[in-house]
């Protein structure tokens, strides 16, 4: 026997369609009319129509009590009921109320005729309207106000999302990602192996809570990611994800607010809420700091809306309702701006940090990159790894494109180490000028970089030289290029103190041939003196000043606290800075001219391959140097 359908559930679920609801709306409205219509003829009297002689026979006999003339129609009523035959001229019934048709307008004859018989006469409106059609006409305009309203509304809900547009504000605009398709996973995600160990445990949670329930361990709240921009905060978020199998919910924090008060608030309780009913759960928040910055600064963009926010985010996280199974995952670039109550224990309890990788990481990202990509036999990607220190997985994702790029405009068939290295200076420092440089400036240009070359050659454990170049690129007419054999994590003095050197060797050059200096030491004078600055400010390495970090040299964001903040150090140590700094400076200028007056020959040699070759590399340098000596 087959089940019978239901058919109330049917409805039910039809009706929760939007659609279907509008056009039930309309076709009960349709009904009522039609409905109304028909009432309306059935309280009036039945019409016959009689023929134009019939009429006329009934105005002489002096049986008609009324008329109605609408230009060639008249209609009217009988003072007694008659027998007549209708068009056919074999039924008969009775009339009382008729209509008829005049075969041309009789004007005065007729009107003459009914005046003298005491005819009640009426001339309609020839543009009257039905009952009927003046219901229509009357709740026109209602209909256009009603739709003007839906259209507004429908506008808002455009630009504020989601279902309710203007009255759902108050609605999390949180996307809820499909659990059944993970777009990433821990193998779509290069390097970054520690970040990974972290994050174990609150997938292993969010699979099996039991497990970690039986000894009583808790597993975080929240997760902060906070690492330079590019290096993968939101790709972990979204592999975490598809590791852990659960319902994911992403918004930016700059989602929260509106111009309305209160708004922000209502968004975070809404989107807990939701979570809350999915879990186990993830929620993640990304560019936290919009919402997160320390609270009563005053400056740098506090205002109540946004405070208000945060304080709903924080009692959300740690308040009196517990959320065991939702764990809220966070990313920001600046976690020196967030409210210190943000990180406390409870909330985001557990801080990861996502540096720029390390040359193996690099490796492993561009080999991640580089899988739909077709590449020549005797790429080293290992070679490429170590010589982009500092590049995050974004920069090496934009440098395998340029790669690419340049390739396709070259119509090669793959990508070489040219293209490569094309790439990389065009990241680095810009692409090529077709500028139109005199040969004075191309001169001058050579041996700037000439000078920064041996200088670099010269002084022991600096950074080995790469490249050589007088081609305009971006903002610079030329540079010299230097590449770490591995990363550094710590800068001794030594290293310092000759990288100052080398900075200035270009100037120098330039005062030692030509007896005058020029504004193309700009850069160099600026990175030079922020790194003196540092030195002696910051890492302890004057002898005058001491072992001191008195803050100077910092890069401080925008912030309230920031700016109402006394010195650390008082007008006499700022004195001292100043000309231990300068004390550097003109040590390490010393320095290059010393280097530089001692090999002038080799200095020459360079500058001449220079403005022959315009690029030289490093292998060409030191044959140079070799030939030279």
């Amino acid at each position: 026997m087959d089940d019978k359908p239901d058919y109330k559930q049917i409805f039910t679920e039809k009706m929760k369609n939007p659609q279907w609801r509008m056009g039930l709306l309309v076709i009960a409205t349709l009904s009522i009319l039609i409905v109304w219509n028909l009432a309306q003829q059935e309280g009036t009297p039945r019409q016959y129509t009689i023929s134009y002689s019939q009429f006329l026979e009934q105005l002489d006999a002096n049986n008609i009590h009324s008329v109605t003339i609408k230009k060639l129609i008249v209609e009217g009523q009988l003072k007694e009921d008659k027998d007549i035959y209708l068009a056919n001229g074999k039924t008969s019934f009775k009339v009382k109320n008729f209509i008829t048709f005049l075969p041309s307008f009789q004007g005065e004859d007729l009107l003459t005729k009914l005046k003298e018989r005491n005819v009640y006469i009426d001339v309609a409106s020839s543009e009257e309207l039905s009952a009927f059609w003046q219901f229509i006409v009357g709740l026109l305009p209602w209909v256009l106000i009603i739709g003007v309203w839906i259209f507004i509304m429908r506008g808002a809900q455009r630009v504020q999302g989601g279902a309710g547009g203007l009255f759902s504000f108050g609605a999390s605009k949180a996307k809820l990602h499909d659990v059944q398709k993970p777009g990433v996973t821990f193998r779509d995600v290069a390097g970054m192996d520690n970040a990974k160990k972290d994050l174990a445990e609150t997938i292993e949670f969010l699979k099996d809570p039991s497990r970690f329930r039986k000894l009583g361990a808790k597993v975080p709240k929240g997760v902060l990611l906070f690492g330079p921009p590019g290096t993968g905060k939101t790709l972990l978020a979204r592999a975490v994800a598809g590791e852990a199998g659960v319902p994911f919910y992403s918004i930016s924090a700059s989602e929260f607010i509106e111009m309305f008060v209160g708004v922000g608030a209502s968004r975070v309780r809404d989107m807990f809420k939701k979570a809350r009913a999915t879990q186990p759960s993830i929620i993640f928040i990304d560019e936290i700091d919009s919402v997160g910055r320390t609270r009563g600064t005053g400056l740098g963009g506090g205002h109540d809306e946004r405070e208000q926010t945060l304080n709903q985010l924080l009692s959300e996280l740690d308040g009196f309702e517990p959320h065991e199974e939702v764990i809220v995952i966070a990313a920001t670039n600046r976690p020196d701006v967030l409210d210190p109550a943000l990180l406390r224990p409870g909330r985001f309890d557990r801080h990861i940090i996502i540096d720029r990788p390390g040359w193996k990481d690099r490796k492993a990202i561009l080999e991640v990159h580089a899988k739909d990509k077709i590449l020549a036999e005797d790429i080293d990607l290992d070679r490429i790894a170590k010589g982009t220190p500092g590049m995050t997985g974004a920069d090496l994702e934009n440098l395998i494109n340029e790669a690419a790029l340049i390739a396709t405009r070259d119509n090669k068939d793959k990508i070489n180490n040219q293209d490569f290295e094309e790439a990389r200076d065009k990241i680095l420092m810009g692409a090529v000028r077709e500028d139109t440089v005199n040969d004075l400036e191309k001169k001058l240009t050579a041996y700037h970089e000439a000078g920064h070359a041996l200088v670099a050659r010269e002084l022991p454990g600096t950074d080995p030289l790469h490249k050589v170049s007088i081609i305009p690129r971006g903002m610079a007419m030329g540079v010299t290029q230097q590449l770490p054999e591995e990363d550094r994590h710590y800068y001794p003095m030594k290293f310092l103190v000759n990288r100052l050197a080398v900075m200035l060797g270009g100037r120098v050059a330039e005062k030692i041939v030509f007896d005058d200096i020029s504004t193309g030491a700009q850069s160099d004078l600026k990175e030079a003196s922020s790194l003196a600055e540092k030195m002696v400010a910051q890492w302890g390495m004057s002898e005058k000043v001491g072992p001191l970090s008195l803050g100077r040299g910092e890069e401080h964001p925008f912030l309230g606290r920031d700016i109402s903040l006394p010195k650390r150090y008082s007008e006499d140590m700022a004195w001292l800075m100043d000309q231990e700094i300068r004390r550097l400076i003109v040590e390490a200028e010393t320095r290059a001219d010393e280097i530089l007056r001692n090999k002038r020959k080799v200095l020459d040699n360079l500058a001449e391959a220079l403005l022959k070759e315009e690029v030289l590399d490093k292998d060409d340098v030191d044959r140079i140097i070799r030939e030279s000596n």
